[in-house]
């Protein structure tokens, strides 16, 4: 019998499993990858300070901290259901069922898909899968390529690939359709990487980074925004261009790209064929959350916080006794938070155990927040309020609990 279950070795569960460890729970982490680390496994960028955050090298330390303090970490793990029995949880993966009265859900994000046509052949791949395979396999995607979608991950993983000598011709948008449309919007889009102005080496990109949430200056910026769009990194940012489809016949060759209004609306007879011969299309982030509706929490729709999440506190509790969350299943976020949120859930089932932890766990929480505030890149710019507005679903939620109980 476990103490602790830990569904993910990403950056939360790992943390998670070293705050429990400490206090001397009996702890064990589950995980499908091959690697512990999860989505940090493929991270490699500059921090403004100078210093390099590599991913690999943070995942190593996290999991040599866990392995020393006894954490049992199993990999090659694929878990197909949990259910509560009584006040235990059973765990079954495809060798054995293990059982634990704490359970903690850190099954990180997933990729959105954006359909194109095309997009079933060989050397089509998410964004995702060209940073693993650059940044952890040491495998370059293609020759050349080129990125659908404009958002601050595929900017972000655009800048490791270049540094691993990967050739992009271009990011770009994906033609607007009603599958489409949330993603081909060329104002939206701005709005989006307003966030990232900051980073950018061009210099108009950085002044403009102010004004581009403000619908009046957005369109006048896009006005401004260079046909041949703007380098970042040396790869060209085009947000007046549009991917219409991918050909090929046994694998990508090209992409038929087409110049675009303000609005996404392809401009007749602006077609051009582009050679390329690997595709990454970023859809975004969405929380990997399907374990948590099966053992039966109440969900969200947070936009701020990338989709529907559990509903949770600030201690990484949700509404069924014995379970917790942590990490991007609660909101997408990058790694430093999901670290730190690890923390905060491992402290609070050290606390349910009956060791007194209140005054770590309290800077636990406060290291949560400035973690955020601090953070490079935000996935969401108005991720503060995603967190509040979920915080204050959590307090309806007791508050319409007790009122039915009174009433009954």
């Amino acid at each position: 019998m476990n103490d602790v279950i830990i569904i993910g070795a990403g950056p939360a569960g790992l943390s998670a499993g070293i705050a429990c460890a400490k206090y001397g729970l009996k702890v064990l982490i589950l995980d499908e990858f091959m690697f512990a680390g999860g989505r940090l496994l493929g991270q490699l960028y500059q921090e403004p300070n100078g210093i390099w955050w590599n991913g690999i090298e943070e995942s190593r330390k996290l999991t040599e901290e866990a392995v020393r303090l006894g954490v049992d970490i199993r990999l090659n793990t694929s878990i197909h259901n949990i259910e509560k029995n009584g006040i235990q949880w059973d765990v079954y993966t495809e060798q054995n069922i293990f059982q634990t009265p704490s359970l903690l859900l850190a099954t990180g994000a997933a990729e959105a898909p954006i359909p194109i046509p095309g997009w079933t052949l060989p050397g089509v791949m998410s964004i995702g899968a060209a940073q693993v395979m650059t940044n952890l396999h040491r495998v370059k995607p293609g020759k050349k390529g080129i990125i659908i979608g404009m958002n601050i991950l595929s900017a972000a993983i655009a800048t490791e690939l270049k540094l691993a000598g990967v050739e992009l011709y271009a990011l770009t948008l994906p033609k607007r359709t009603k599958l489409t449309e949330k993603f081909a919007n060329p104002i939206s889009t701005l709005d989006s990487l307003a966030s990232l102005a900051h980073l950018a080496p061009n210099k108009f990109i950085q002044l403009s980074g102010n004004f581009l949430r403000k619908d009046f200056f957005s369109k006048m910026i896009l006005a401004l925004y260079p046909k041949k769009g703007i380098k970042v990194s040396g790869i060209p940012f085009q947000l007046k261009k549009a991917v219409i489809d991918i050909y090929g016949e046994n694998s990508v060759e090209g992409v038929t790209i087409a110049s675009i209004d303000r609005k996404g609306t392809v401009i007749p007879n602006s077609e051009k064929q582009i050679e390329v011969d690997f595709v990454c299309i970023a859809g975004g982030l969405y929380p990997l959350a399907e374990l948590a509706a099966l053992a039966g929490c109440p969900f969200y729709y947070i936009e701020e916080l990338g989709g529907y999440v559990p509903l949770h506190n600030e201690k990484m509790e949700t509404t069924v006794e014995g379970l917790f969350v942590a990490g991007n299943i609660t909101g997408i976020e990058g790694a430093k938070v999901a670290i730190a949120q690890g923390t905060t859930a491992g402290l609070t089932i050290v606390h349910k155990s009956g060791v007194n932890v209140e005054k770590e766990l309290q800077n636990s929480i406060l290291k949560i927040n400035e973690t955020r505030e601090n953070a490079l890149i935000q996935f969401h710019p108005k991720i503060a309020q995603g967190r509040q507005k979920i915080f204050q679903e959590w307090e309806k939620y007791y508050s319409d609990s007790q009122v039915a109980l009174t009433y009954n």
